[in-house]
């Protein structure tokens, strides 16, 4: 499924469907195509938003994680959404949190999967001579449980990003600022209603993450997927979508049934 990205202002993005906001926000190999079974799922109830985080495209002194969540925060008011549910996966995630964190009154609830934070094991001590193709397979493959998950559109996609310089520079920047910025003790502040969803066989952020997270996140419930690695809403949408729809639904009805 593709869909029509628009643009307002400078900011680029995918908008499907009516209803509260749901804004989702990918990783650092991330793209669209990692969120195509959500978006096709809770369009029909939501607003489903993407915005493609421009990983490449801030100097290189904003390539942070403070610079995406500072783009993320502007396009938010830009749009002017409110009562919004946020997700993020992966590097995305860590974005989620620090953006809640700084700016909680438009944000409904947090959902995260895969999220940096805390922990994260990255791409490993070195990286490779751009043209190691091989080895970005490899190391796509390790997203996932199934290693058939590691298509070769998915490598190649991978392998395009670390094959160029620049791209491999600002990759090593975002990386080495998600594990400076340890948030730690800080996320115990946040008060929306948070969703945990973790792959049990996530290896760049293991389980004991996601437990974590909930132990310091006040109002959080945790989900293990089986056989599911660190990318849960491509790996098995069906589960992912059905304990997030579960975790929506009973949001608004308590919310109904406050009001």
């Amino acid at each position: 499924m593709s869909y029509e990205i628009k643009q307002y202002d400078k900011f680029r993005y995918v908008e499907e469907g009516e209803g509260e906001p749901l804004v989702l926000l990918h990783g650092l190999f991330g793209a669209l195509s990692n969120f195509s079974d959500l978006v096709e799922h809770f369009r029909t109830q939501y607003k489903v938003i993407v915005p493609l985080l421009p990983l490449f495209d801030l100097d290189i002194f904003h390539t942070t994680v403070g610079g995406l969540e500072k783009y993320v925060h502007k396009f938010i008011e830009a749009k002017g959404y409110t009562d919004i549910h946020l997700l993020g996966n992966s590097l995305g995630g860590h974005v989620a949190l620090v953006h809640i964190l700084k700016h909680p009154e438009r944000i409904k609830s947090l959902i995260l999967t895969g999220s940096s934070g805390l922990f994260e094991n990255g791409m490993g001590d070195s990286y490779p001579k751009r043209g190691d193709y091989e080895y970005i397979r490899k190391k796509t493959e390790l997203t996932f449980f199934d290693p058939k998950m590691a298509t070769k559109e998915l490598v190649d996609e991978v392998f395009e990003i670390t094959n160029n310089r620049l791209k491999v520079i600002k990759i090593i920047a975002l990386a080495k600022s998600a594990i400076r910025n340890n948030l730690g003790e800080e996320i115990s502040q946040i008060k929306q209603p948070t969703l945990l969803i973790w792959g049990n066989n996530d290896t760049i952020t293991p389980p004991f993450v996601a437990k974590e997270f909930n132990k310091l996140i006040p109002n959080s419930e945790l989900y293990f997927i089986d056989q599911c690695g660190h990318a849960p809403m491509m790996e098995v949408p069906g589960e992912f979508n059905k304990i997030l729809e579960s975790f929506l639904t009973n949001l608004n009805q308590r919310a109904a049934t406050v009001a």
